[in-house]
């Protein structure tokens, strides 16, 4: 073998035409892992690059590149004038966003978490949500209100809670709550260039998770449509519908039960206003049980109003048990870990939650 390699160099030019017919294993290409920190980087940057309009304020967003890094590099690559950092104030930065997003700019407001922007909610509500409506269609108000939602680790009451139900509850506003490294990217690519005010939860405990993403999800071109679920898994024993970090979670369990035989459709609802209530009906016609999955309270919440919209609508005939919630605990946040595990659903509470719907 030694012989034949040397002389197949030896024979100069020849050698690659002989190595190119040898029948080498070709195995596709990997998809690139790719972490929501990162992927929600990259949209900032090419929507940043693609439209001058674009800006990101915030608190420490521009030279420390940001509390969880999502900015990073931004303030180099793109100066004072696009990557501002701000006092900490939130109402004062919000409204300085939303008057700007009044005057033809397409700002982004990074919250450094959600909890901080019940400062800012008068700006986010009167000014943001409703003065499209008010201005009967004259006057629209392109802003991107983003940053972590929902229960972190370790962070007590104050910084632990779900504004998924108190920003969908207001008309005027889009609220999307992407889950992986896919959606963070086309969801906040969709987001900064949609001509109204959007809400984008993040969750903290979610940015340094890596996930596939394809050639295609990291063009510069892709976007995931606002307002339009997405089937992570199918089935055909009951309909698990979640956003965020417990669509993984929800996966978890899928995955367990498998192995007794249940099959669980997984619907991941990246958007939960507009709700895509379409998508839902259409796996619970299909799997005839409903359990909804979501990190806030209970009460007039996520799962609350599915539960509601699935009794209006024509998917309710179809179900062969009364549709379940698993939801945080309706408490603030505890800081001990223990209470803090037993607070937010974890995969055997999910477990649980399908026995109990199949009658198991």
């Amino acid at each position: 073998m030694a012989l034949s390699m040397k002389s197949v160099l030896r024979s100069g030019r020849n050698a690659v035409t002989i190595l190119r017919r040898r029948a080498f294993h070709r195995s596709a290409p990997a998809a690139a892992q790719v972490t929501v920190r990162d992927a929600l980087n990259q949209a900032l940057d090419e929507e940043l690059e693609r439209d001058e309009r674009v800006f990101l304020l915030g608190e420490e967003v521009a030279q420390y590149d940001g509390a969880y890094k999502v900015s990073r590099g931004l303030w180099k690559k793109y100066g004072d004038k696009r990557i501002i950092d701000t006092p900490i104030s939130e109402m004062g930065f919000t409204g300085i966003a939303v008057g700007a997003a009044m005057a033809g700019l397409r700002p982004i407001c990074e919250f450094m978490t959600f909890n901080f922007s019940m400062q800012a909610i008068d700006q986010v509500i009167n000014s943001a949500a409703k003065t499209n409506y008010m201005s009967a269609g004259r006057q629209a108000v392109p802003i991107v209100f983003r940053g972590p939602n929902g229960s972190s680790a370790g962070v007590a009451a104050q910084h632990s809670q779900c504004f998924a139900a108190w920003y969908a509850h207001c008309p005027g506003l889009k609220v999307v709550s992407p889950w992986n490294s896919e959606d963070a990217k086309g969801l906040l690519k969709s987001a900064i260039r949609d001509d109204n005010p959007v809400v984008f939860l993040e969750n903290e405990l979610m940015y340094g998770v890596p996930f596939e993403m394809s050639d295609e999800a990291q063009s510069k071109d892709f976007t995931v449509p606002i307002g339009k679920a997405k089937v992570e898994r199918q089935g055909s024993h009951v309909t698990l519908v979640s956003h965020s970090r417990y669509v993984g979670h929800c996966l978890d369990a899928a995955a367990v039960l498998a192995k007794e035989g249940i099959e669980c459709e997984v619907v991941n609802l990246r958007t939960i206003r507009p709700m895509d209530v379409e998508s839902i009906e259409a796996s619970v016609m299909k799997t005839n049980h409903l359990v909804t999955v979501e990190g806030g309270w209970p009460q007039f919440g996520v799962g609350a109003e599915i539960c509601a919209r699935i009794m209006e609508g024509p998917a309710f005939n179809y179900l062969d048990a009364p549709a379940t919630r698993v939801t945080g605990v309706d408490i603030p946040m505890p800081y001990a870990k223990i209470l803090e595990d037993n607070s937010v659903p974890q995969i055997k509470d999910i477990i649980f939650s399908i026995k109990k719907t199949l009658n198991m």
